[in-house]
């Protein structure tokens, strides 16, 4: 039996503590963050052969934080139940709840703040057996 392929597609996040950062996601994705070409980057496997990619940027370049329109999206699965978990589990982290989870046509969602305050988006779909 083979290993899984790698992820080859993946997202960047800059990042102020890219160890904690990376920390933070691989809590809510339930992976583990692993260092990656340098000791300012670290990786978090995503779900679907989608990598997390999360650096400190060069003090040459530095990029200041903002509040822009991207976010990280990350989908789970057990509706309700699952989503308020993640959330959980976010804030226990250092992740910041800015409104009240909703249900919507698709699943459940909930919108946080990282611990660097990127927007992150939760979305909980409801499980069938």
């Amino acid at each position: 039996m083979s290993a899984a392929p790698s992820p080859t597609f993946g997202l960047v996040l800059a990042a102020d503590d890219p160890a904690g950062l990376a920390r933070f996601y691989g809590q809510i994705c339930g992976s583990a963050a692993a260092p990656g070409l340098s000791p300012s980057h670290w990786r978090v496997p995503l779900p679907g052969s989608l990598w997390l990619e999360v650096y400190a940027p060069s003090r040459a370049r530095p990029l200041p934080r903002q509040r822009g329109r991207l976010a990280v999206a990350l989908q789970l699965s057990g509706g309700e139940t699952g989503l308020a978990a993640a959330i959980t589990r976010a804030q226990e982290h250092g992740g910041q709840l800015l409104e009240p989870s909703r249900q919507e046509s698709f699943g459940w969602e909930a919108w946080l703040n990282d611990p660097e305050g990127n927007a992150l988006l939760l979305i909980a779909r409801e499980t069938h057996e």
